[in-house]
């Protein structure tokens, strides 16, 4: 059974950083690409970013661009999302999840999904 578990949400004033984590379980990441959502009260789910497991090929949504970095550490089967400069606008609860054949933050090609991490950016 595959699980996905986020890790490292919480309170950061505006300008900060945060590094949330997916650790897997029942999958291998390297032989996987995974993605990280985010969704905000009353708003529709939003690709972030997305990674392959096995060459690290990178993706991000135009808006994340140069302030989000996916990365991944397969040999602690974990997927990490450094967030930079963090506005209130980025508070949301975030989600990892895996499932596509291909590099994309399609949030209906994504099969397994964690349980989300809450940001809130806040002074």
């Amino acid at each position: 059974q595959v699980q996905l578990v986020e890790s490292g949400g919480g309170l950061v004033q505006p300008g900060g950083s945060l590094r949330l984590s997916c650790t897997a379980s029942g999958v291998t990441l390297r032989d996987a690409y995974i993605g990280w959502f985010r969704q905000a009260p009353g708003k529709e789910r939003l690709g972030v970013s997305a990674i392959n497991g096995g060459d690290g090929t990178t993706y991000y949504a135009d808006s994340m661009k140069g302030r989000f970095t996916i990365s991944r550490d397969n040999a602690k089967n974990t997927v990490y999302l450094q967030m930079d400069s963090l506005r209130p606008e980025d508070t949301a609860v975030y989600y990892c999840a895996t499932g596509p054949q291909t590099l994309t933050i399609a949030s209906w090609m994504y099969r397994t999904w964690g349980q989300g991490t809450q940001v809130t950016v806040s002074a």
